[in-house]
């Protein structure tokens, strides 16, 4: 009798285990988006956008790392690196460029940078 209830016991565990398993297959996934702005304090009109994406379970977990990209100044293209932004495009003006300059600076160094833009519409630098 022994060898039954041990055996019963582990087909019950192992059945167990499968609809476990099962459940956290078939939870749902919302794709999240959040776009904000960065923006120098001293000079607003000087703006990057920035882009999260990631997915969260029906209880608002964030499933895996956030996709975190900047947006071209100019095209709108997706940029990797905040630097990117700025790449094929120039201000006429030596002001210009340091102010450009300025706000990827502060971009980068920012800490907490991912938490901003997965919760942020504007943040001032």
């Amino acid at each position: 009798m022994k060898n039954i209830g041990a055996s019963v016991s582990a087909v019950l565990t192992a059945e167990k285990k499968e609809a476990e398993e099962a459940e956290v297959e078939e939870e749902e996934y919302h794709p999240m988006r959040n776009e904000m702005i960065f923006c120098l304090d001293e000079a607003p009109e000087y703006q990057i956008s920035a882009v999260a994406e990631w997915a969260e379970n029906t209880r608002g977990d964030i499933m895996g790392e956030p996709d975190i990209y900047f947006l071209h100044v100019m095209t709108g293209q997706r940029c990797e690196s905040v630097w990117s932004c700025l790449t094929g495009w120039s201000e006429s003006d030596e002001k210009s460029s340091e102010k450009w300059e300025t706000l990827c600076e502060r971009i980068e160094n920012l800490d907490g940078m991912e938490e901003y833009i997965c919760n942020e519409k504007r943040v001032g630098l």
